[in-house]
């Protein structure tokens, strides 16, 4: 059974990017367009478990640092690894990432076979 992984980024032609990148590696992929999207379609997947999360950080209506705090707030997705893809490279933010619990930083524009390796690290096939 294919891992399925959640993208949450407001640019529709990033997703569809990521989404070619990870359903050509034989994961499933779903998509949200900010945090609060993303939440929605966590709430709405009844059982189906997310094996990981990528986020960027910047979003309307909800960023990625709140989304991911809350999702770290839910038991569900507590220990579900999220990898933040964004432009915001400064320490701080990323420490802030850290702490809201993002497992690993990767900065855009972004190389496929990069962020594929890093999700290979997250959840082993």
């Amino acid at each position: 059974m294919a891992k399925t992984i959640l993208i949450v980024d407001d640019s529709v032609s990033l997703r569809k990017v990521v989404a070619i990148a990870l359903t050509g590696a034989g994961y499933e992929v779903i998509e949200a367009g900010d945090g609060l999207d993303a939440l929605d379609k966590l709430a709405g997947l009844a059982g189906k478990k997310v094996h990981l999360i990528i986020s960027d950080v910047n979003m309307p209506r909800m960023g990625g640092l709140e989304f991911v705090r809350q999702v770290k707030n839910n038991a569900a997705y507590r220990f579900t690894p999220v990898i933040m893809l964004t432009t915001e490279g400064q320490d701080a933010i990323k420490e802030q990432g850290r702490a809201a619990g993002a497992k690993a930083w990767i900065l855009k524009p972004f190389n496929p076979p990069q962020m594929l390796n890093a999700v290979a690290k997250l959840i082993p096939p």
